[in-house]
Parts: C-alpha cells; structure tokens; sequence
C-alpha cells in the first residue's frame, strides 16, 4: 500500500493578514507587555515573533511553512472514489435530492482544493446525466 502526503501551507492572502496582526502584536508586546508583565511579556513577545515570521515566510515567499499535512493511501481498495453508487444505494440515487446532497459534497471538495477542476467536471456531469 502505498501513500501519497499532501503538504498544505496557509493562503498568500491569509498569511499577509497574519503577519500585520503579528507585527501589531510585538509592538504591544515590547510597549506594553513587557514592561508590565515581565517574564511573560517576553514569552508574549517571543511567541508573536515566531508567528510574525512565519506568516512573512508563507505571505511573501515561495518557501513558506506547511501548516499540516494530508495522507492518502493508495490501495486498490481506494482507488475508486465511492460516491455511493454501488449495490442497494444505485435505487436511492434517482431521487433528485439525493444527487443534490451529491453534488453539494462535490461542490465543497472542489472549493476545499481536495479534486481538481477536472475531477470535478467530470463527476459533476456523472451525476448529472443519472439524473
């Protein structure tokens, strides 16, 4: 069985918020924090410096720092996406709101970036023509 890992790093967009937010937080830390809680505005300060940098990595480099990681497994078993239309599940699938329910799942999974415009295309129409 083999797994493919899918590396996820946060968006551009994202990443540029986060690192005006971190520098307005190490401006409170050093002025604010620190001279009033001492050990723990250092603690304060030192946290918003790394999250600053690393939202600066991500918003303005292609380096960046992945967030998490997706592992998928490859086997014969889930090769095939089961979209629920194998054995008694084929009789439920000429209910119009059962293909609804389908095609907002897939419509999440394209927007969540998990298939690709492709994918999507092509299952979209797949449970169009059973319609």
């Amino acid at each position: 069985m083999s797994q493919k890992r899918i590396k996820v790093k946060p968006g551009k967009t994202q990443s540029k918020l986060g690192f005006i937010v971190g520098i307005i937080f190490c401006i409170i830390g050093c002025v604010v924090v620190i001279p009033v809680l001492g050990p723990f505005g250092i603690l304060w300060t030192g946290v918003a410096v790394v999250i600053t940098v690393i939202n600066f990595k991500n918003g303005f480099s292609e380096e960046g720092v992945t967030s998490h990681e997706i592992i998928i497994d490859e086997s014969e078993d889930t090769a095939e996406w089961d979209w629920g239309t194998t054995g008694d599940s084929q009789k439920s699938e000429s209910s119009g709101e059962d293909i609804e329910v389908k095609l907002k799942k897939l419509n999440s999974l394209y927007e969540q970036r998990l298939i690709t415009a492709s994918e999507f295309e092509t299952k979209r129409k797949e449970l169009l023509d059973k319609f």
